[in-house]
């Protein structure tokens, strides 16, 4: 790929956050917002707002890249004809949006058949955007940009351990979840894709979830990677097709966390 093409894909990246900021940013923290529950078995919920935020991003494709691929949370997926694909999560955490909390956030990866290049993970409401690909690693926010990095932390004692839900998937996958977190210095929950963008930022050493998407993981993946961190699944294997993920500061610390994840 051209430098000139990478540049315009990363022109267009921040573009779709841009548009997806926009169509978000009127609806949060409105008490009438609707929502409606794509679960009948419990509650998985949509709003007007990520339906507004995946469209806008769309639209723009359609114009700007019509030959791309679209996988997306809301809407019919859209084959490639270039061999790239667009991953867009509007909202991830739509709990949290409902809920007023600024930790869900808008996802946006490139990838192609061997998995995501570029990845953009943006929370609207802060105001900080956390990238990375084509040898960038970098957020901006109220402090300005500043350079992504993983901490170094190799030894489970010393990690700060993120998870959204406590059950975290299945009992099964939960008791791995368990074994894990009594090792680590610190487990905090709920924090939706903010928490893989902290750990990017150096402010935490590991994310373990479970029945995750392709749209979910592969935006992170991007940008956790180019901040020197690592992701797959809990076997140790790609993880872009979402399932279970753990995304690790460094090698060591991936190590130790995958032999408790195993049975």
């Amino acid at each position: 790929m051209q430098i000139a093409e990478r540049e315009d894909l990363i022109e267009l990246a921040h573009a779709l956050a841009d548009a997806a900021r926009q169509a978000i940013l009127p609806h949060f923290r409105t008490v009438s917002i609707a929502t409606e529950n794509k679960d009948a078995a419990g509650f998985d919920p949509v709003t007007v707002a990520d339906r507004a935020a995946e469209q806008a991003m769309r639209d723009i494709l359609a114009e700007r890249r019509p030959q791309d691929g679209i996988l997306g949370e809301e809407f019919a997926d859209q084959p490639s004809q270039s061999g790239l694909t667009w991953v867009l999560d509007p909202i991830d955490g739509t709990r949290g949006f409902i809920s007023g909390t600024p930790t869900w956030g808008v996802l946006i990866a490139l990838a192609n058949a061997h998995g995501p290049m570029m990845g953009i993970i943006d929370q609207p409401y802060v105001g900080e955007r956390f990238f990375g690909g084509f040898g960038l690693a970098e957020m901006t926010g109220p402090l300005g940009k500043l350079p992504l990095g993983a901490r170094p932390t190799t030894a489970l004692a010393s990690a700060l351990l993120f998870t959204t839900f406590p059950e975290v998937g299945t009992a099964e996958e939960e008791a791995a979840f368990r074994r894990v977190a009594a090792e680590t210095k610190l487990v905090r929950y709920g924090m939706d894709c903010y928490a893989y963008a902290l750990l990017a930022a150096g402010q935490v050493d590991l994310v373990v979830e479970a029945g995750l998407n392709a749209y979910d993981i592969q935006a992170p993946i991007a940008v956790i990677e180019a901040a020197g961190g690592i992701v797959t699944n809990w076997q140790g294997d790609p993880v872009h097709q979402g399932g279970q993920a753990i995304a690790a500061a460094t090698p060591e610390l991936h190590q130790a966390a995958l032999a408790l994840l195993q049975p």
